[in-house]
Order: C-alpha cells, then sequence, then structure tokens
C-alpha cells in the first residue's frame, strides 16, 4: 500500500499564493487517482481537487476553480496543489489522497489512502 504525506501548509493573508506538496511512498503513484481534500473546525471533509493517473484529467470543486491548480509528476512520485488567491474560507487542513482505480471523483469513501494532512490558515 501508499503513504501519504502532505507538506507546504502555512500562515499566510489573503491574496497570497501557497504549494502543498503530497509525497507518497511504498508503491508508485502512477497506478493511483489523486485527489485533496480539506476540512475546516466543525465542518465536514470536503473535496477540492482530483487528477487522474496520467496527470491529463482533473476536475475542481466550484469554490476553488481558476484559483487551485492541481499537478503531479508520478516519477517524482509528488502530487502538489497550487492555491492563489487564497481567501480566509480557504483555511483548513488539508489532505492528499489516493485511490487505485481509473477515476474516483469527489467523493471521499472512493478513496483508499489518506495523508496526515497539512495546516492552512488565511488571515482576512
Amino acid at each position: 500500500q501508499v503513504q501519504l504525506v502532505e507538506s507546504g501548509g502555512g500562515l499566510v493573508q489573503a491574496g497570497e499564493s501557497l504549494r502543498l506538496s503530497c509525497a507518497a511512498s511504498g508503491r508508485s503513484l502512477s497506478i493511483y487517482v489523486m485527489a485533496w481534500f480539506r476540512q475546516a473546525p466543525g465542518k465536514e471533509r470536503e473535496f477540492v481537487a482530483t487528477i487522474n493517473r496520467s496527470g491529463s484529467n482533473y476536475y475542481y470543486a466550484e469554490s476553488v476553480k481558476g484559483r487551485f491548480t492541481i499537478s503531479r509528476d508520478n516519477a517524482l512520485n509528488t502530487v502538489w496543489l497550487q492555491m492563489n488567491s487564497l481567501k480566509p474560507e480557504d483555511a483548513a487542513n488539508y489532505y492528499c489522497a489516493a485511490a487505485e482505480t481509473n477515476w474516483a471523483g469527489q467523493l471521499a469513501t472512493r478513496y483508499d489512502y489518506w495523508g496526515q494532512g497539512t495546516q492552512v490558515t488565511v488571515s482576512s
């Protein structure tokens, strides 16, 4: 099975950018559909973005479309989430997830492996 470790979170001001990384180990990332989810205190886990195995297809939540970009490099076993124009409502713990399937979409239950998360805080 694959192990996922997120990094890159931190405290930023509204309008600034962050780049989250998800490093995989244990198995090649190329067999997994990857996604980012987030969870703010007192709220349910929320889908952010997903990318297919080759990196040729992706899908975003409406709330982040045009501001966030998901990408991957299977040779580096890494997935990234570039977050631009951050808003206070983007503040959450961000999780990387992997699904051993052709496409998993935005349902968290379809993902088999999860990282521990990285905290993003956005001040207004």
